[in-house]
C-alpha cells in the first residue's frame, strides 16, 4: 500500500496539492473515488470563482490556453514532418506564390443565410466561385477564436473585437473546426489557401490570466505582471465595485516605477483616452490565490486593460509556449497554410536610462521572438505576415528574420492623403524613402481598407526621424512637422468637412474605402451621396486597386470594398464608440451574395450599412461594374506576374497628381538584365491630365504598349521619355518593348541617293 501524503509543518504554508488531497493516498485520488461512488467533499463553497475551490481552478486550467499548448506541443515533438522544410530566412516570394490576392475577412460583420454559421459561409461553394472568377487565391478569416475574458463563471465580451484571444476552441458564435477546416477544403479545391491570426502580444483576461492573478503554477510567467506587497497597497487606486482592475495614472505610475516595481513610463500610449487609459499599466483588484492569500498585481497591457501583454523572457517561458500552441493549432488541426501576427513590434520592453521613457518599440527581443514565431510557422510548412506599424528600419530588420510579409504601414496613408488632395509628392517621398531603406514593395501586404482604422500615426517620420529634414513642397521639412502636416490635411478632408469618417484616438481616422473616396470628393454627409455618384467612387476606388495590385507584393481587400460599403451613422452603434473606440462606425455588416437581402444586422449584432455596388452576383453580371473591372485588373497583375517583380524606380512627375512606379519584371533575380520593363501610372485626381513618364530605367526608341487594351501609347525619346494623358483617376499598366538593333543600327544615317536613276526623271 502507497504512503499517504502527508505534509510536513517544517515546510512551511501547505501546498495546492496537498490541500487538495488532504493526506490521501495516491489511488485513492478523484478517479478512483468516482469509481468507488464516493462523495467528493470540499472544504470551501464548490460555487466560489477564487483559488481557493479546487474545481474552479481545474475548470480554468481545463480551458487555458497554455493547457492546451503542451498538449499539442508533445503531440508534435519528434516527429519528422517537423525538419522537412526549410525555415531559417523569410521568404517573400514563395508566401506569395502560395496566395497573392487575399480577401480580408471580419467575423461580425459577415451577413450569412438564417442560422449559418461565418464559417460555414466562408466555406461556400458559391462565394469561392465567385472569388475564382474575380482572381481571389486566400481568405484571412480574421479572429474567430474565444476572446473576451472571464468573470467567475462567466465568459465576458471581447472588448477588441476578437483579438484579446483567451482560447484556442473556436468561438461557437462563428461556428466550430468541423466547419473551419471544411473551409480549408474547398479553398485549396479552388486553388487557395486560408489565412488565421495569432496573438503574440497579448490575451484576453481570460483562464490564462485568472489564474496568472491566482499566483497558480507558471501561470504568472506567461505576462508582464509584478505583485505589490501589501505593505505598498495604499501607492495603488481602488477598483471600483464591478471591476477587476484600473488604470493607474501618471503620477503612481511615476511612483511605483521610482519604487522600482515597474519600469514606468514606455514611448507611447496606444489608444489614450483621458480617464481610461492615461498610462499603459493597470493594477488589480485583490485576488484570492490557490494558496489562499490574497494578492494585488501591477501588468502591462500596450493596448485596452482587457489586453494583458505576454513576456517572452520570463524564466518560464510560459508566453513563448502559449503563442507557438496557438499556432501550431491553426497549422495542424486547423488546415491553415499561414498566420497574421497581431501587432507583433511589441514583445520586448527595458528599462531605460534615468529620466527616459522605458524601451518598448523596435527592441531586440521582439526580432528575437517574431525569428522564433516565424520560424516554426516555417518549419511546419507555413508563413507569416506582421502588422507592424512602426519606422520603416524596424520593418526592414524584423522582417529580416522574422514575418514573411509585412503590411503596408509604409505607403497606406500616404496614398490615401495622395487620393484626399489631389497632390502625390508624400506618396513618392515614402515610397522612395522606401526603397532607400530596404523595404522592398514585394515584402509588404497592400491593403485596401480592413477592420482598423486609417492609420496616420506616420511612426517613421514622427519618432525616429523627428528631427530630420525632408524636402517637401520646395522646403525643407522635419519629420515631426511633416507628419503633423499630413495628419492635419487628412483629418481635415475626411472628417472636419465630412461628418461621416471620425477621428480613432490619436492612431488615425476611422471611415471605410467608398466614404474616404466620397469626402476626398466634397460629400459633407452621408445623405449627400447619391446614386450618380457611385461611378466616380467606383472609378476611384479602381484607382487604389490598381496602386496596390499593379506593384510587387500581396494585394488584399475586404467585403466592405467588394461592395462598396459606407461607414454606419455613429447613433446606430453610439453603444460600442462610446468608450473612444469610433472603429466600430466602419464595420458595417455587409452582404456579399446577397443570401439574406432582408437581414438588417449580422448573426452577431452589426447593423447593415450602405453598400454602393451590390453583391458579388449582381456585380458579376455587369462589365462595368466594380468587381468585373477589378477582374480585369488583376488578370493584368497575374499574366504579368508584377506580384514577384523588383520595383527599380519612383521618378518625379510632371503633373502633381501623377504617380509613376516602374518595375522589373524578373521575378525577383535581378541577374536578369533582359527582363521587361513595366510601368504603373496613375492619375490621383477628378481631371484629366497631361504629363511625361521619364526614367533612367527607359531604353530610348522602346515601343510602349499598354497591356489591358494592348493599344500602342507611343515611344520612348533620347531624352528616355514619352507624353501620355490620363482621364480621371484613371491607371494604365505599360510594357516596353526594347528597339530591334537590326533595324535601328543607323537610324539616323541611313543611305539617302544622291543622283536619282533615269526613270525617275
Amino acid at each position: 500500500m502507497e504512503e499517504p501524503i502527508e505534509h510536513d509543518p517544517g515546510e512551511g504554508e501547505i501546498s495546492y496539492d496537498e490541500q487538495r488531497y488532504p493526506a490521501r493516498p495516491r489511488r485513492l485520488r478523484p478517479r478512483d473515488q468516482l469509481r468507488s461512488g464516493t462523495l467528493r467533499r470540499f472544504a470551501t463553497d464548490p460555487r466560489s470563482a477564487n483559488g481557493t475551490n479546487p474545481a474552479y481552478v481545474e475548470w480554468l486550467v481545463r480551458q487555458s490556453m497554455l493547457k492546451d499548448a503542451d498538449v499539442l506541443g508533445r503531440q508534435l515533438s519528434g516527429q519528422p514532418s517537423m525538419w522537412r522544410n526549410p525555415y531559417a530566412r523569410p521568404d517573400a516570394r514563395r508566401a506569395i506564390e502560395t496566395s497573392d490576392v487575399w480577401f480580408t475577412a471580419y467575423p461580425i460583420s459577415f451577413i450569412t443565410r438564417p442560422g449559418e454559421a461565418f464559417l460555414d459561409a466562408l466555406g461556400d461553394e458559391q462565394l469561392w466561385t465567385a472569388f475564382e472568377r474575380i482572381g481571389i487565391t486566400g481568405i484571412h478569416t480574421g479572429p474567430v477564436k474565444r476572446a473576451g475574458g472571464i468573470t467567475g463563471w462567466t465568459q465576458t465580451p471581447s472588448v477588441d473585437g476578437h483579438f484579446d484571444r483567451i482560447s484556442t476552441q473556436i468561438d461557437p458564435e462563428f461556428g466550430d473546426e468541423a466547419a473551419f477546416r471544411r473551409l480549408a477544403d474547398v479553398a485549396d479545391a479552388h486553388g487557395g489557401s486560408v489565412i488565421d491570426d495569432i496573438v503574440p502580444g497579448h490575451t484576453g483576461k481570460g483562464a490564462d490570466f485568472r489564474l496568472a492573478e491566482m499566483a497558480y503554477k507558471d501561470y504568472p510567467g506567461i505576462y508582464h505582471m509584478i505583485e505589490i506587497p501589501r505593505e505598498d497597497w495604499s501607492l495603488l487606486p481602488d477598483v471600483p465595485e464591478g471591476r477587476d482592475s484600473v488604470n493607474l495614472d501618471a503620477e503612481r505610475e511615476r511612483e511605483l516605477s521610482e519604487r522600482g516595481y515597474i519600469i514606468g513610463e514606455l514611448q507611447r500610449v496606444i489608444f489614450y483616452t483621458p480617464g481610461v487609459k492615461e498610462t499603459n499599466w493597470s493594477v488589480t483588484a485583490p485576488v484570492t490565490g490557490t494558496d489562499g492569500v490574497d494578492r494585488r498585481w501591477v501588468y502591462l497591457h500596450y493596448f485596452k486593460e482587457g489586453q494583458p501583454s505576454i513576456n517572452w523572457l520570463d524564466p518560464t517561458f510560459s508566453g513563448m509556449k502559449l503563442v507557438i500552441g496557438d499556432a501550431l493549432h491553426s497549422l495542424g488541426d486547423l488546415g491553415t497554410s499561414a498566420l497574421r501576427l497581431d501587432a507583433n513590434g511589441f514583445l520586448g520592453v527595458e528599462k531605460s536610462a534615468e529620466g527616459l521613457p522605458a524601451w518598448s518599440e523596435g527592441h531586440p527581443l521582439s526580432q528575437a521572438a517574431n525569428h522564433i514565431i516565424a520560424g516554426m510557422v516555417r518549419k511546419v510548412g507555413g508563413f507569416t505576415f506582421q502588422e507592424l506599424n512602426l519606422t520603416m528600419e524596424d520593418i526592414r530588420d524584423t522582417g529580416a528574420v522574422g514575418a514573411d510579409l509585412s503590411y503596408d504601414f509604409v505607403t497606406r496613408p500616404a496614398y490615401h492623403h495622395a487620393l484626399a488632395t489631389g497632390d502625390t509628392e508624400f506618396l513618392r517621398l515614402a515610397l522612395t524613402t522606401s526603397l532607400e531603406l530596404g523595404v522592398e514593395p514585394v515584402q509588404l501586404v497592400h491593403g485596401l481598407q480592413n477592420h482598423d482604422e486609417l492609420t496616420y500615426e506616420l511612426v517613421h517620420w514622427a519618432t525616429t526621424h523627428r528631427d530630420d529634414v525632408f524636402p517637401f513642397r520646395r522646403e525643407e521639412i522635419t519629420g515631426m512637422d511633416l507628419a503633423r502636416l499630413i495628419r492635419a490635411e487628412l483629418t481635415q478632408v475626411l472628417t472636419v468637412d465630412a461628418d461621416y469618417n471620425l477621428t480613432f484616438t490619436q492612431n488615425g481616422i476611422a471611415c471605410t474605402t467608398a466614404s474616404l473616396i466620397a469626402a476626398a470628393q466634397g460629400r459633407p454627409t452621408l445623405g449627400d451621396i447619391a446614386e450618380r455618384d457611385v461611378p466616380s467612387i467606383r472609378d476611384a476606388h479602381l484607382l487604389l486597386a490598381k496602386y496596390n495590385a499593379w506593384q510587387p507584393g500581396v494585394f488584399a481587400l475586404s467585403g466592405w470594398d467588394l461592395t462598396g460599403t459606407l461607414t454606419l451613422p455613429a447613433e446606430e452603434v453610439r453603444s460600442l464608440i462610446t468608450s473612444g473606440d469610433t472603429r466600430w462606425i466602419e464595420r458595417g455588416a455587409h452582404d456579399l451574395l446577397d443570401v439574406a437581402p432582408d437581414a438588417t444586422r449580422s448573426a452577431a449584432g452589426m447593423p447593415r450599412a450602405r453598400s454602393l455596388y451590390g453583391s458579388l452576383p449582381t456585380q458579376l453580371g455587369d462589365p462595368d461594374s466594380f468587381a468585373r473591372r477589378l477582374r480585369s485588373l488583376l488578370d493584368v497583375r497575374r499574366e504579368h506576374d508584377i506580384a514577384v517583380a523588383s520595383q527599380v524606380d519612383i521618378p518625379p512627375v510632371a503633373h502633381p497628381s501623377m504617380l509613376v512606379m516602374v518595375h522589373r519584371l524578373d521575378g525577383g533575380d535581378r541577374r536578369r538584365d533582359d527582363a521587361v520593363i513595366q510601368i504603373t501610372v496613375l492619375n490621383f485626381s477628378p481631371e484629366t491630365i497631361d504629363g511625361t513618364v521619364r526614367s533612367e530605367y527607359l531604353l530610348p526608341r522602346s515601343d510602349v504598349t499598354d497591356a489591358e487594351t494592348s493599344e500602342s501609347v507611343g515611344r520612348v525619346d533620347d531624352l528616355q521619355s514619352f507624353p501620355l494623358r490620363l482621364g480621371p483617376y484613371e491607371g494604365r499598366f505599360l510594357l516596353l518593348t526594347p528597339p530591334d538593333p537590326e533595324s535601328e543600327a543607323h537610324p539616323v544615317t541611313r543611305t539617302i541617293p544622291i543622283i536619282r536613276p533615269a526613270a525617275e526623271a
